[in-house]
């Protein structure tokens, strides 16, 4: 892309701040130029903001249904997904999604609960019941 190609026309979702493109300069190397964003860049990230509603609403009702506990919703409300949730506390996936048993989580230590609790900036007792 020429430097003259970066998208400049605005994009809602960085809320006027500005991110950081690669572009071919005038003397054909590559510079770092900044961008305001376009509308492809505002269509992707409004799509994804919503598939993160809509999963942290599924996750809700299978709270309140009783087939997974609070931590799958608060997973997804704080932006978070399994791998990410992961790597951020050390847990291996698979004993995280036991986590989401709901007679497992029931059971969890004080410490593991604040180990959660702590990676989504909320409170253990936060992380136990739905907002």
């Amino acid at each position: 892309m020429d430097v003259d190609a970066v998208p400049q026309e605005g994009n809602r979702t960085l809320g006027g701040h500005r991110r950081v493109m690669y572009a071919r300069g005038k003397d054909g190397r590559m510079v770092i130029v900044p961008s305001r964003g376009g509308e492809v860049d505002e269509t992707v990230t409004l799509q994804a903001l919503e598939r993160i509603r809509d999963m942290t609403e599924e996750a809700r009702s299978r709270v309140l249904a009783g087939k997974t506990s609070p931590l799958e919703y608060w997973m997804y409300a704080q932006r978070l997904d399994l791998p990410q949730l992961s790597q951020v506390t050390g847990f291996w996936k698979w004993r995280i999604r036991r986590h989401f048993r709901p007679e497992k989580f029931a059971m969890l230590p004080v410490e593991t609960l604040q180990r959660y609790a702590e990676v989504m900036g909320i409170t253990v007792e936060q992380l136990r019941r739905l907002p």
